[in-house]
């Protein structure tokens, strides 16, 4: 078997069609095309058929596809040990972190980073849960979120790590009528205006576990993604929204309540492909990524 063809299958499962091969791995549509007739003609098997306009993989080709995965991760934990053989861990690594769990994270990672030989390459997102997992595609490490599991929906056969559980709180103006109570419960906040974000987003998950306990649906008044904005019309306003508690700036007329009996929190993780986990300079990010988790998570729960 060709190796790379291996490659070019767990390629193709992972992002689904011949163009978004082509486009990640700098080759022509076409040269992906005639690769996989190749693999075709060596192996006297079809690994792929047609599915609509594009090409899907045939049983045989998951199978390949499958045994790709473990071939990259074998080939990566022999880099790792070449690496640690020649000295300590170095070269770039590429992080797609959610936005507000990087806020309390990233400062943290990029301070123990300093003075070694890795360079981290960030990009900020805010997407929905599953789609997370399919950034492992394009870079090392990405910093997920999930309200039901620490792997994230999408992130299936990816590695994952966890790093913090967030608990996530009803953010109101100071002069708002519930801020007079120590805990909100779902019946509190089925008669006032909420600020939501998109459908699919974990957050929401918050808004629709409160409907379930209430036995009645809340008023969204509006779906934003940016926590910042979402911060400013709660303080300005009289509507209510599911804000994080680590990274959101109470006083300057916005305050936190925790919601009661429902378990609100984010499960905050790390998601790789199998055989990045295995790079010695991945590792050395993710560690330094954990060990912000853990005391960002002491300190907030003195």
């Amino acid at each position: 078997m060709d190796v790379r063809h291996l490659e070019l299958l767990r390629e193709l499962a992972d992002r689904g069609s011949v163009t978004a091969v082509a486009r990640a791995t700098h080759r022509t549509p076409s040269a992906v095309s005639q690769q996989l007739r190749t693999a075709q003609r060596e192996l006297r098997t079809p690994l792929v058929e047609a599915a609509g306009r594009g090409l899907r993989l045939t049983e045989a080709g998951r199978v390949l596809a499958e045994g790709g995965t473990a071939v990259a991760a074998a080939l990566a934990q022999v880099q790792a040990r070449w690496d640690a053989f020649q000295g300590e861990p170095s070269g770039t690594v590429t992080v797609a972190a959610l936005a507000s769990a990087a806020t309390f994270l990233l400062p943290r990672v990029m301070a123990d980073l300093d003075g070694s030989a890795i360079t981290l390459q960030c990009a900020d997102v805010d997407i929905a849960e599953a789609e997370y997992g399919p950034l492992a595609a394009d870079h090392d490490v990405v910093v997920a979120h999930s309200l039901t599991s620490v792997r994230p929906a999408g992130a299936e056969g990816l590695t994952v790590v966890p790093l913090a559980r967030e608990p996530l709180d009803i953010a109101m103006a100071t002069g708002h009528p519930l801020a007079r109570l120590p805990r909100v419960r779902p019946s509190d906040l089925v008669d006032v205006d909420w600020i939501g974000v998109p459908l699919g987003y974990p957050f929401d998950s918050v808004r629709l576990a409160v409907e379930q306990a209430a036995a009645a649906q809340v008023r969204v008044t509006q779906r934003l993604r940016d926590n910042r904005l979402i911060e400013s019309l709660v303080a300005a306003g009289d509507q209510v929204a599911v804000l994080p508690r680590f990274t959101t700036p109470t006083g300057a007329g916005l305050v936190l309540r925790e919601l009661a009996d429902i378990a609100s929190a984010r499960h905050i993780s790390t998601v790789l492909r199998p055989d990045r986990a295995e790079r010695l300079a991945v590792r050395r990010v993710v560690d330094a990524f954990r060990h912000a988790g853990a005391e960002v998570t002491a300190e907030m729960t003195r």
